[in-house]
């Protein structure tokens, strides 16, 4: 059974032009409502929660997998939630083509399950950071980045202990080279730098993509820079670019 709060409206929308959401949601998720607010009162879109457990997915055209602390970050961040039951399909889902955005943990999990490459290690302050940052779009060419422009700085913010992203010097080579870099962590005049970078991760490295485009994990929290009371609302040019990408 879906844990889904908002399943009398999914049925009324069932069928029509609206594009559908799942948000999964794992023991220790809490983030999972902020993108529901996102997708369903910001977007108007219809929305899913997916509990962890189940083997299959409704019929959706975006899966989430939010922030928070899967099964308390033990092991390793989203060691444990990788091996939860919903994520065979999350990786057929995206074989498929289908669109997957990981968050914060969600990031963590997507590269624990193999979808994008690299692994989050503890910061390098050794301390959970938690505040706004600058992003550098690395590249508009995606349905995730195409209603912002190359090299915009966004403002968004960040809520981690390991959000240190580390892999090997071919694979960044390999991004580099296929653009799958999509955000970086900059200082106000768009520039990297140790100071500019909240956690130490390599190449200021703030969200990858996959080769084939549709599966992005990042770092910061583009669901909290939705809404003006937050804030900010930088982050909702991602969301609607992915409205924008499923509509044509």
């Amino acid at each position: 059974m879906c844990y889904n709060p908002g399943l009398k409206n999914l049925l009324v929308f069932h069928g029509t032009d609206f594009m559908h959401f799942g948000i999964v949601v794992f023991p220790g998720s809490n983030c999972d409502f902020d993108c529901q607010y996102v997708t369903e009162k910001i977007l108007g879109e219809p929305t899913t929660l997916i509990w962890h457990q189940e083997k299959q997915l409704p019929d959706i055209d975006v899966l989430i997998l939010p922030g928070g602390f899967s099964y308390g970050d033990y092991l390793r961040a989203g060691a444990i939630a990788r091996f939860s039951p919903i994520m065979d399909v999350v990786i057929d889902f995206a074989e498929k083509g289908g669109y997957v955005l990981g968050i914060c943990n969600g990031f963590q999990i997507l590269t624990e399950a193999g979808l994008l490459p690299g692994a989050l290690l503890q910061n390098r302050s050794t301390k959970f950071v938690c505040k706004w940052v600058t992003l550098r779009v690395e590249s508009n060419q995606s349905a995730f980045t195409q209603l912002y422009t190359p090299n915009q700085l966004i403002s968004v913010p960040v809520a981690h202990a390991d959000g240190n992203y580390f892999l090997d010097p071919d694979t960044l080579a390999e991004l580099e080279n296929n653009k799958q870099i999509v955000f970086r962590y900059v200082d106000a005049k768009g520039e990297t730098s140790p100071l500019a970078n909240p956690n130490g991760s390599l190449g200021n490295i703030a969200g990858i993509r996959n080769k084939a485009g549709n599966v992005l994990g990042m770092m910061p929290h583009p669901e909290r820079a939705a809404d003006p009371v937050l804030g900010g609302i930088d982050g909702i040019h991602l969301f609607k670019s992915l409205q924008t990408a499923w509509n044509k």
